[in-house]
């Protein structure tokens, strides 16, 4: 009875792995996608954001600094 309940619990986690692993490959996919439809957009969201990355880096440097 216990080697019965075994295999089923290991079928469940092979499974659920399964799952996960192409789930996983339609998000890359999808995000793939994305980047190329809209890469103007994103181009131009990083460009506004140099600034604040760039502050942002300050601010942590400085605090480093500090101790």
């Amino acid at each position: 009875m216990a080697q019965e309940e075994k295999k089923c619990c290991e079928a469940k986690k092979t499974l659920s792995t399964l799952f996960k692993v192409v789930l996983g490959l339609v998000f890359l996919v999808l995000g793939g996608l994305a980047i190329l439809k809209y890469w103007g957009a994103l181009l131009l969201i990083i460009k506004g954001c140099i600034g604040l990355f760039l502050i942002l880096a300050g601010v942590i440097t400085l605090a480093i600094a500090k101790e």
